[in-house]
C-alpha cells in the first residue's frame, strides 16, 4: 500500500513512468538487502547498504546518489503525517516510519558533472577509425551471406548520425523520416538541412524538450540518403532506425556494438556511445564555431552545461591566452630591438 501510494504521488507530480518504475525498483532492492519493513529502517541500514554498493558492486558516484535520492523521497513520503502512515504503523506494529536518509549519511551532489574522468570524446583519427571499421563490418557480413548485415549497417549509420548532430541515444532512436527538412540558408544540404529532435532531454516532471539541429557536416546528407535507399528499405513505419522486430532500437544493442568495435580496435575504455556527442561539441569548437551556436545545437539552457562536454578552453580563456602570448612576443621583440641584437 505504501508503494502504491508513493507511485500515485509521483504520478500526480507528472514524473515519467520510467522514472517512477526505476525508483520503485530502488526501494525493492533496499528492502531485499536489509530484509526489514520500512517502519523498522535505521540509519545503520542505510550505511550498510551504501557500503555494499561501493565495495562489492563498485557503483559509480552518480548511481549511489541516485539510490539515495529515490530512497530518501520514499521515506519522506511514508514519514509525512499528512499521509497517515505513522498512525497506521503505530496501530499495527507499535512503531512508525521515520526519515533515515540524511545529509550526513548519503552521497552529496556538489558539482554539476559526475562523470568518470576516463570518459572523453573521440579524436578525429579515432572517429574515422571506428566509422571505417563499422563500414568494413557491414561489407564483411554481407559477403559472408549470414544474417545481420542490415542491423550492422543500421548501427553504423546511427553512430554517424549521433556524431553528425550531437544526439543523445533517446533522441537518436526516436528520429523519423519526417524529422528532416530543408534549410533555406544552407541549400547545399538538400532535404537534410535541419534535423527536428522531438525527444530532447526533459526537465523534471516536464515533457520532452524539442529542438532543431542544423546540419553542419557536408557528409551527413549522403549518409542518410544511402540508408533510406539501400538499408532501411520500405517498412510500414516512419521510424528512421527500426529494429528487426519493427520497434525502436534498444540502447543496449548499440552500446554493445560500439563497445565491441572499440575493443577490437584497441581503443581506450573511456570511449563509448555518448562520446559521439562529446566529440561533436569538441570538434566544432576546435574548428572555431561560435560557442553560443554549439550550445543551441546541443539543446543546453546554460553555457556551463556545454562546457562540461568541451575539451578545449572557452572563448574568454582562449582570448586571454592569445593576448598574453602576443604580448610576450611583442615585449621580447622590443627588448631585442633596444639591445641591438641582430
Amino acid at each position: 500500500m505504501m508503494l502504491d501510494g508513493w507511485r500515485n504521488q509521483q504520478l500526480s507530480r507528472n514524473l515519467q513512468f520510467a522514472t517512477i518504475e526505476q525508483r520503485l525498483r530502488c526501494v525493492q532492492r533496499f528492502l531485499d538487502h536489509v530484509n526489514e519493513d520500512p517502519w523498522n529502517w535505521t540509519p545503520a541500514m542505510v550505511e550498510e547498504f551504501s557500503a555494499d554498493l561501493r565495495t562489492v558492486k563498485h557503483v559509480a558516484h552518480s548511481t549511489l546518489r541516485g539510490f539515495h535520492g529515490s530512497l530518501r523521497a520514499f521515506t519522506s513520503y511514508i514519514s509525512n503525517p499528512d499521509y497517515g502512515w505513522d498512525s497506521v504503523c503505530d496501530q499495527y506494529f507499535g512503531t512508525h516510519p521515520a526519515q533515515v536518509f540524511f545529509d550526513w549519511n548519503t552521497a552529496p551532489h556538489v558539482q554539476e558533472y559526475d562523470g568518470r574522468p576516463t570518459k572523453r570524446p573521440y579524436t578525429r583519427e579515432e572517429i574515422n577509425l571506428i566509422f571505417d571499421y563499422a563500414d568494413d563490418e557491414v561489407e564483411r557480413i554481407g559477403k559472408s551471406g549470414r544474417k545481420g548485415w542490415q542491423s550492422a549497417y543500421r548501427d553504423a549509420v546511427m553512430m554517424k548520425i549521433a556524431y553528425g548532430y550531437g544526439l543523445r541515444f533517446n533522441e537518436l532512436r526516436h528520429l523519423q523520416t519526417i524529422d528532416f527538412a530543408r534549410n533555406p540558408h544552407a541549400r547545399e544540404f538538400g532535404a537534410f538541412g535541419v534535423c527536428k529532435v522531438r525527444y530532447g532531454k526533459a526537465r523534471r516532471a516536464s515533457p520532452h524538450k524539442p529542438r532543431s539541429v542544423l546540419t553542419v557536416w557536408r557528409w551527413t546528407p549522403g549518409i542518410l540518403q544511402d540508408w533510406l535507399a539501400n538499408g532501411r528499405g520500405d517498412p510500414d513505419t516512419l521510424d528512421l532506425f527500426p529494429s528487426e522486430r519493427g520497434g525502436l532500437v534498444g540502447e543496449s544493442t548499440l552500446i554493445r556494438r560500439v563497445r565491441r568495435y572499440c575493443q577490437e580496435l584497441g581503443l581506450p575504455d573511456g570511449l563509448d556511445l555518448h562520446s559521439f556527442r562529446r566529440s561533436y561539441v569538441t570538434h566544432l569548437l576546435e574548428a572555431g564555431w561560435d560557442p553560443r551556436f554549439v550550445q543551441d545545437q546541443m539543446g543546453h539552457e546554460y553555457a556551463s552545461t556545454t562546457g562540461i562536454y568541451q575539451f578545449v578552453s572557452d572563448e574568454f580563456r582562449s582570448s586571454t591566452l592569445r593576448n598574453a602570448l602576443d604580448r610576450t612576443v611583442k615585449e621580447a621583440m622590443a627588448r631585442t630591438s633596444e639591445e641591438g641584437t641582430p
